[in-house]
């Protein structure tokens, strides 16, 4: 009994002190990154110990005054929140068909939206630029930019909401038929309160993959569309990178996005566990 009891002492004590080692290891990159931001640019590359400076708000002024910070994310935040929602109102009705009106070939298209996920993006981004630049001129523009992030996720979410949808018993959408439910019926009144959770961390995620999404909204836009992730970019110059200005500027493209993570975070295990093998 004497050697259970220690055993047990000995794990409760050491999961909780790994389980903060490895939490403080995968956050030490944003702790970083958020006091370099209170460093001039001097500062931030000399090789000193990182609580010796003198801290500076100049960073974060100078990012709102001279850098039209709230321009850029205000194109973040429209296009992060239209993707989501075009990207769900594809999802939602495509996983409902492929869990409950399966055909032979669902797990055969399943995998193949998959696969794009494989395509390197380099590989399109010529075409892409040609395309909507010389012939379709949308190159520049919110549309552009949602209908790019809502392709990107859209594989993702479908297999999500399909994974979630399974676990749901057709025989509730059976039932629903015969009372006369119709397919909208179906999806609204039946399907999306079953899997509220499912749905509710597919948004999460999908909002969180538009936010920090950079390739593809710092090549397809220039001034008018750009998001955030082209303002980092522009921290750059002949002179190399502005450490202490480019700190500050994403610091305060992925602040939203941590505090978002952080407060949703038990619906969002909820449902990246919700249909999980138990």
């Amino acid at each position: 009994m004497a050697i259970v009891s220690q055993k047990s002492k000995f794990g409760s004590i050491a999961r909780p002190t790994m389980a903060w080692v490895v939490g403080l290891i995968f956050f030490f990159p944003i702790f970083w990154l958020a006091f370099t931001s209170f460093k001039t640019d001097a500062d931030a590359v000399k090789p000193e110990f990182l609580f010796f400076f003198t801290p500076t708000l100049d960073n974060y002024l100078n990012m709102a005054e001279n850098y039209d910070y709230w321009r850029f994310a205000a194109n973040s935040v429209i296009t992060t929140t239209f993707a989501t929602a075009f990207t769900l109102f594809v999802g939602v009705p495509a996983a409902y068909a492929m869990a409950f009106n399966p055909s032979r070939h669902t797990k055969d298209i399943l995998m193949w939206m998959l696969s794009t996920k494989m395509l390197p993006a380099a590989a399109v981004l010529y075409p892409m630029t040609f395309l909507t630049k010389n012939f379709l001129g949308v190159f520049d523009t919110h549309f552009l930019i949602i209908i790019v992030l809502s392709l990107i996720n859209l594989p993702i979410v479908i297999w999500m909401l399909f994974t979630y949808f399974k676990e749901i018993p057709k025989e509730i959408i059976e039932a629903g038929k015969m009372d006369g439910v119709n397919t909208w019926g179906e999806i609204k009144d039946i399907l999306l309160p079953l899997a509220w959770g499912g749905l509710a961390s597919t948004a999460l995620l999908c909002f969180i993959f538009a936010w920090n999404e950079a390739y593809w909204t710092v090549r397809l836009t220039t001034t008018e569309a750009a998001t955030l992730s082209k303002l980092i970019e522009g921290n750059r110059a002949p002179e190399g990178l502005f450490f202490g200005r480019l700190s500050a500027v994403s610091m305060a493209a992925v602040g939203p996005i941590v505090v978002l993570g952080w407060f949703c975070q038990k619906q969002l295990v909820q449902g990246l566990t919700f249909g999980a093998v138990k």
